[in-house]
């Protein structure tokens, strides 16, 4: 796949530029479907995700201009036959991968069947919003907060700190955050010192884009490469 990971959507021109030569079209000639299922296990889930469907969210990523828009619930599928929604993700232009918990999101990409599906979308453009776009790397860097969403009695929590893993650094999203004591460059830092692949930190003004294994960063903003 094509990837652009970013902490907090498609929130400058030169993300929006990104985008474009993603998809190699305008984005009002482009088709997309929104993953909303990581915010579900927040309190007021449910508002969030109607206000991330209908773009009404502070994030810029519904609201771009798409030439048509549907939703792909992670949660669903597994009860779906594989022909009523496969060829649905096979010919969107984008997946727009909303933020939220890491840990619920990568649980429900690897049982909704879209995690093994992923790697054969050559031409789809993934977009991740901040859990959305920690959940294709290797490591959770949200694991310790992410287990306090876990369900008693679930299985869940097992290997909370592993993601995707369909690139191969990780991502430490809304560097130096003024709401977000856990992203101050100190404490990424602590935390990279621990993960043996290079780690991203970027702001909300920042986006890293993936091009057959090639990593470009797009900013406006911070950003700092960890390496370990």
């Amino acid at each position: 796949m094509k990837f652009l990971l970013t902490s907090s959507g498609v929130s400058n021109p030169s993300i929006s530029d990104a985008l474009v030569d993603l998809l190699g079209k305008p984005i009002a000639e482009s088709t997309a479907l929104l993953v909303p299922t990581g915010v579900h296990p927040f309190p007021g889930g449910a508002e969030r995700a109607w206000k991330a469907v209908h773009g009404h969210a502070t994030i810029p990523l519904c609201q771009l201009g798409w030439k048509s828009l549907g939703l792909l619930e992670l949660t669903a599928l597994p009860t779906v036959r594989e022909e009523n929604w496969v060829p649905a993700v096979r010919e969107a232009d984008a997946l727009l991968v909303w933020g939220g918990d890491v840990l619920y999101l990568t649980h429900w990409l690897r049982q909704s069947g879209l995690a093994a599906l992923l790697p054969s979308l050559t031409d789809t453009v993934y977009v991740g919003v901040s859990a959305g776009s920690i959940a294709v790397t290797p490591y959770n860097c949200d694991a310790e907060f992410d287990l306090g969403f876990v369900p008693d009695g679930s299985d869940m929590a097992q290997d909370a700190d592993r993601a995707l893993g369909l690139v191969d650094f990780t991502l430490y999203p809304h560097l130096n955050h003024p709401e977000m004591e856990d992203t101050a460059l100190s404490h990424i830092q602590k935390w990279a010192s621990g993960i043996p692949v290079p780690t991203y930190a970027i702001d909300d003004d920042t986006a890293i884009k993936v091009v057959d294994g090639g990593v470009d960063v797009i900013s406006e903003g911070e950003w700092r490469l960890i390496n370990p």
